[in-house]
């Protein structure tokens, strides 16, 4: 049943109170009609329950906005939502990417994550093409998505709201990976939920991965707001050379905002519960509030956490991804790229709960510990060893 106001509704009994659904919740697609955002299409969700997020079309059907009775979760950037074609990824070293970065989720791939890089291309048979640059994260952030439909349906007494679309990524002479995207909350729910499925519509054998990078903001972020994650240990700390404790932060607890920050990342090698899931949660304890982020072991092996708390620019992410920070040569080097053949799939699930209240937070608290009890210093020594994750015959699933 759907619980809406405390009571349960089914179909029938919601028809009963209003003449339309959309008195209750349900999506609604939107244009933008101003400044660097002009013309980026924008799917709003309500599910009654308080939880408010957007889909924007335009760019991915990543996730924009999300709150949660008024309260927000997602980060916001200073570029805000900007029209992919504003963005031009090859400039500034590979960084152009930063100026489009913005919102909750920020998906990174299809053939690319991390850091620029100049990869080989000899898979493309193309004599004029040696190598691909690769800029920050990838192409696909910036890709307008054929929206294929939207809206709420019913199954039995449960209403679900949805959307779908295809967002392609491909060029002459290289690669031709289609993303099918659906995404779904409950009528009265506190869930998102995302299933992705990556196919090589292409003939060339063609190199994948793929990130989910979530970026959350003030107030769940704030000073004293904790990671909680199933962390056996850290793998790698980009600032390990400086001294992990160089600016006083380490990887369970956010501090306020600095004006002298410099950003921190860490990989950290997390336990899957019986299922295989992992769960993630950040939360914020005076506020009574937070977010759960939990994906597939199998799917998305390795858990990165990006810190960066500078004055203006105050978040934290939390990436689960296909591969390990070093990004795509090392991959490569390790035998460890995915390589999808013409008609090749791999399929991706991630599901976000808001955690409202003090018992929502001790659940998942109590949830996490159970997989696997975190380091309790702040600033644990990364071992270095990266687990093996794929080989080059580690085909679609």
């Amino acid at each position: 049943m759907t619980v809406l106001f405390g009571m349960t509704h089914d179909a029938v009994s919601l028809a009963e109170r209003a003449g339309a659904l959309a008195q209750f919740g349900g999506v609604r697609l939107m244009t933008v009609e101003d400044g660097a955002g002009r013309g980026v299409r924008v799917l709003e969700f309500n599910t009654g329950s308080g939880l408010r997020f957007s889909v924007t079309v335009d760019r991915a059907m990543d996730i924009a906005e999300v709150s949660h009775n008024g309260r927000p979760i997602g980060w916001q950037s200073a570029s805000g939502i900007r029209h992919p074609a504003l963005t031009h990824a090859e400039e500034e070293g590979g960084l152009g990417w930063n100026r489009s970065f913005n919102g909750f989720l920020a998906t990174c791939g299809l053939d690319h994550i991390l850091g620029p890089e100049e990869v080989p291309a000899e898979t493309y048979r193309y004599p004029r093409r040696a190598t691909v640059p690769q800029g920050l994260h990838g192409r696909i952030a910036n890709t307008p998505a054929r929206l294929t439909g939207y809206g709420e349906i019913w199954q039995g007494d449960r209403c679900i709201l949805w959307a779908e679309g295809i967002v392609i990524q491909a060029t002459l002479f290289g690669e031709n990976l289609h993303l099918h995207r659906w995404i779904e909350a409950d009528l009265g729910g506190n869930v998102v939920r995302l299933s992705d499925r990556v196919v090589n519509a292409g003939f060339a054998r063609t190199p994948h991965m793929l990130m989910y990078h979530v970026n959350l903001g003030y107030p769940v972020i704030d000073d004293g707001a904790r990671l909680l994650a199933p962390v056996g240990e850290p793998i790698f700390a980009t600032h390990a050379k400086a001294g992990l404790a160089a600016q006083g932060v380490g990887y369970r607890t956010c501090p306020p905002p600095r004006r002298d920050w410099t950003e921190q990342v860490w990989e950290h090698d997390t336990t899957s519960d019986a299922e295989g899931r992992v769960p993630v949660a950040v939360v914020n304890d005076r506020l009574r509030f937070g977010i759960q982020i939990e994906t597939a072991k199998t799917e998305l092996p390795c858990l990165l956490q990006w810190q960066n708390f500078q004055s203006g620019n105050y978040v934290m992410g939390i990436e689960a991804a296909t591969h390990h920070l070093p990004g795509n040569t090392f991959a490569r080097e390790r035998d460890e790229m995915i390589w999808l053949e013409a008609g090749e799939a791999r399929s991706y699930h991630a599901e976000f709960r808001v955690l409202d209240g003090a018992a929502d937070i001790a659940v998942a608290e109590a949830r996490i510990a159970a997989i696997q009890r975190q380091p309790e210093t702040d600033y644990p020594e990364p071992t270095g060893r990266f687990p093996p994750l794929y080989s080059a015959k580690d085909g679609a699933s």
